[in-house]
């Protein structure tokens, strides 16, 4: 029987005996799923020739606002899941600070249907942990299509907000999963607001929210989840004095970075671009983002997320604090990082971790982020080599900017594959409507 794709001639990075490691080789699928990896070359509807390029297991973006229901003029399902394509991203995880905001089994089921045929990756959405759900949440995270419970600790985009620790202690004894949270500190957020207001200056921003805001939060939240035994997963760490603490935590606690914490810095980001570099928690000194690399280098830090969350130019150019928090960045995720393991900065098979292997274990997505027999057939296609500039113009989302527009980088997404087939080839979408609901596992 012949396969519906065969991928020659790639270097593929492929995971055993506990790591990854990069093997020329063919590999084929069949009806969505791996069917074929060896060095023959079995009978194919579709051929690929990828001869000095790296087949990656399809990347996972788990942390992306796509901002429907109720935002839609800044970014909706289709046109999201658009740009993760163009990006080499295979599957979404979106958050639930939507209007209305996703904590209920109709809000979550809402989301499902209203990105059926739509969506050009895969795609599941997390439910939103507050103070009117809290007891509901370990039905809740058993849904079809849902990576875990969210959890914001600090006030950020939308209305969902957690800031004390008996309700948050609730949430974190009503099931089982890990929690997801943004850490920081709402009594410390509020405490100090008044320096952005009085500035009315986008430099302060890491000011205003600063390292005691983000460290507070980080000790309360390991605090309950050693109380409670509950595990737990610290979104877009931003501080060296968190990496300190959660290296110490491992066994309850993964750790996620974002790409623009690892290339902006403070205060070049706010001069160069103002209202466009802000987003929670904000882009820090550069000796912090130093720590950040330490802690990937280290193991502390697990995942690599985009935390996507676009806005309108408009919207941007508000006067600060006015002007919202938040950058696109799923299209932008996977070239920036290609271009620090260009630089050096990072391993391409550490990376294939940091995007598909830690969040099959961090998230229970079983089917999903390696190479292997059995599994979905979805792959990143990337040439390593390729020298390109991000521009806006190239930039799919809605908002249609990015913080990077003029960076040259060498590092490129040439192939989105979901199931077998082909979705983006070359900077094209050749197929928008292919992306399905990403399953879990809830042991």
């Amino acid at each position: 029987m012949k396969l519906d794709l065969l991928i020659q001639n790639a270097k593929a990075l492929i995971f055993k005996d506990g790591n990854i490691f990069e093997t020329q080789t063919n590999v084929g699928a069949k009806d969505g799923k791996i069917t074929y990896i060896g060095s023959s070359s079995p009978e194919a509807l579709k051929i690929m020739d990828a001869k000095g390029l790296h087949l990656l297991p399809g990347v996972i973006d788990s942390q992306v606002h796509m901002r429907e229901p109720g935002l839609t003029h800044k970014e909706d399902l289709e046109t999201g899941t658009r740009a993760a394509a163009l990006g080499g991203v295979t599957s979404v995880f979106e958050m639930p600070n939507t209007i209305p905001a996703t904590t209920t089994k109709e809000l979550h089921e809402d989301k499902i249907n209203r990105i059926q045929n739509r969506a050009s990756t895969n795609f599941a959405f997390f439910i939103g942990g507050s103070p009117d759900n809290a007891e509901k949440l370990a039905e809740l995270e058993k849904l079809p299509g849902c990576p875990g419970v969210k959890v914001f600790m600090g006030s950020s985009t939308g209305n969902l907000l957690v800031e004390d620790d008996p309700t948050l202690e609730k949430i974190f004894r009503s099931g089982h999963r890990r929690v997801i949270l943004h850490s920081e500190d709402e009594y410390r957020l509020r405490e100090r607001k008044q320096i952005a207001l009085d500035s009315k200056d986008v430099r302060k921003h890491h000011v205003w929210r600063d390292v005691e805001t983000a460290v507070s939060s980080t000790k309360r939240l390991l605090a309950l989840s050693e109380k409670t035994g509950r595990k737990v997963h610290v979104l877009h760490v931003t501080t060296a004095d968190e990496m300190e603490i959660l290296k110490n935590h491992k066994k309850l606690a993964s750790v996620e970075v974002l790409p623009q914490h690892l290339t902006l810095f403070a205060p070049d980001c706010y001069e160069r671009l103002g209202t466009k570099a802000q987003q929670n928690p904000p882009i820090r000194e550069k000796h912090h983002q130093d720590a950040l690399w330490k802690a990937i280098r280290d193991g502390v830090v697990d995942v690599i997320g985009s935390d996507h969350a676009p806005h309108t130019l408009e919207e941007k150019a508000k006067e600060y604090p006015t002007s919202p928090s938040g950058v696109p960045g799923v299209q932008t995720l996977i070239p920036i990082m290609l271009n620090h393991i260009h630089q050096g900065r990072l391993s391409l098979p550490h990376f294939v971790k940091l995007v598909c292997e830690n969040p099959r274990w961090v998230f229970g997505c079983k089917s999903k982020g390696r190479i292997e027999i059995g599994l979905d057939a979805d792959f990143t296609l990337v040439d390593l080599k390729k020298e390109k500039t991000i521009e806006n113009k190239w930039i799919a989302s809605r908002s249609a900017w990015t913080p990077f527009d003029g960076m040259k980088v060498t590092g490129w997404p040439v192939a989105t594959i979901l199931a077998g087939e082909v979705i983006m080839q070359d900077d094209q979408i050749l197929h928008s409507n292919k992306g399905r609901v990403v399953t879990f596992t809830h042991d």
